[in-house]
């Protein structure tokens, strides 16, 4: 499993934007304006679960997902982080990072099949992603 013949679930490509790339996961911004949701996924071709990912890239994943939570639940003010893969739709491995409040959306359901997509206006997607990469 390498790196250099990677690409994202066309889905993916579709729904999200470009945060950066760091050592094994490739972060994405949700373009779903009703919640600031990043989404990991491994830069590892034929990864369709956890256990695909070696021990070593476990370790890193976990990092780069807390180092995502964490900098996301400090950018928000978010109660709190919710951490996903699910896969049904995707079957690309990707891990979900949501921050969510009482009164969002979902609240205190999943995000999953709720509402209509908001996408981000640009000006204010541009202003998250400005924060995102300052942060990250």
């Amino acid at each position: 499993m390498t790196m250099q013949s990677f690409s994202l679930h066309p889905r993916l490509e579709a729904d999200t934007v470009l945060v950066a790339d760091w050592g094994l996961s490739r972060v994405l911004l949700m373009n779903d304006a009703r919640y600031p949701w990043l989404v990991l996924v491994p830069r590892r071709v034929g990864l369709t679960e956890l256990h695909d990912l070696n021990h070593a890239e476990s370790l890193v994943l976990t990092e780069e997902l807390r180092r995502a939570s964490s900098h996301l639940k400090a950018l928000t003010g978010a109660a709190k982080i919710n951490v996903g893969a699910l896969g049904n739709l995707v079957p690309q491995l990707h891990v979900h990072v949501i921050a969510r409040n009482p009164g969002d959306a979902a609240w205190p359901g999943p995000v999953w099949g709720q509402g209509a997509t908001v996408p981000y206006e640009p000006s204010a997607r541009d202003a998250f992603l400005a924060k995102l990469k300052a942060g990250l």
